[in-house]
């Protein structure tokens, strides 16, 4: 029998159902087993990363990812904050900054540390996450040493010599007043010196280091106490005792220099040297006068 030419090339099967038909990728090894669900789910998969990745080229990604951890209540909704004295709480918010919906759970504390540490007040800080919703900061902040002043402008420091603040206040009225620079690093070999004798530190407004050799201390009433280079516990005890034999450092003097061991110096105000002039004069005139009788 003779078929026509056009069924002779006529794929076979052709006249099997397709829907009876079984699929070649079924027929090929490995892939027969697996079950027939699988195409969907890689669709979906396929589909899912498309959108993620366009979400990450987008720059949505974060933002996604903020939104569905904040929803499944993983929000920052409280901040504890311990420690903090002289740093404001406006300060330590806006280093965190911590905006509405921000997750606790991608919240990067470390980076949070390192904005905070940038705050002059601030030494150590530990920043730490308490799920499901609290942000908890500890901070433990520099002392304040003294007050540094170079020409015009005023700091605080800290005892290292390192700037904490240039507003100053009231606050800051008892610390030292150091004057001068390089005076910022040497600032406790005076405190240290002072601190032997309490009853000067609290009439002393400021010391001012000289040639980065030696300091003066500016009393509270306008003297200035010139101190040596070496011995200067020695020099202080002396100037003590003066003062309560005497009353050395109440006299209507500017300048009580004690840099030489064996001898004190006293500068007189204007006013006392016109008097103590006036007063010669007067004791000259009554010796020539005797004299003459």
């Amino acid at each position: 029998m003779v078929l026509p030419i056009e069924a002779a090339l006529a794929p076979r099967g052709r006249g099997v159902p397709r829907l009876h038909r079984r699929p070649l990728w079924r027929a090929a090894g490995f892939l027969q087993d697996l079950p027939e669900w699988t195409g969907t789910a890689g669709a979906l998969a396929f589909l899912s990363a498309t959108v993620f990745y366009a979400l990450v080229v987008g720059g949505y990604a974060r933002t996604v990812s903020e939104s569905l951890t904040s929803a499944a209540g993983f929000e920052i909704a409280a901040v504890k904050l311990s420690g903090q004295k002289e740093t404001t709480e406006f300060e330590i918010l806006e280093a965190l900054e911590i905006q509405a919906g921000t997750s606790l759970a991608l919240f990067d504390a470390a980076a949070a540390r390192e904005r905070l540490s940038r705050i002059p007040w601030i030494e150590t800080v530990s920043v730490q996450k308490l799920y499901p919703g609290t942000l908890q900061v500890s901070i433990d902040e520099r002392d304040a040493f003294a007050l540094w002043q170079r020409g015009d402008s005023l700091s605080v420091i800290d005892a290292k010599g390192q700037v904490i603040s240039d507003d100053v206040d009231g606050r800051y009225a008892n610390l030292l007043m150091l004057v001068g620079h390089g005076a910022q690093h040497r600032g406790a070999e005076v405190l240290d010196a002072l601190g032997a004798v309490p009853e000067l530190r609290s009439r002393v407004r400021a010391a001012r280091l000289v040639s980065d050799r030696r300091w003066d201390l500016l009393l509270e009433n306008g003297i200035t106490v010139r101190l040596p280079e070496h011995d200067v516990a020695r020099a202080l005890d002396d100037v003590m005792r003066m003062d309560n034999e005497t009353g050395l450092l109440t006299r209507d003097i500017t300048v009580v220099d004690i840099r030489l061991p064996d001898r004190v110096v006293v500068r007189l105000t204007d006013e006392a040297a016109l008097r103590r002039k006036a007063e010669m004069k007067t004791r000259s005139k009554t010796r020539r006068s005797g004299g003459d009788a």
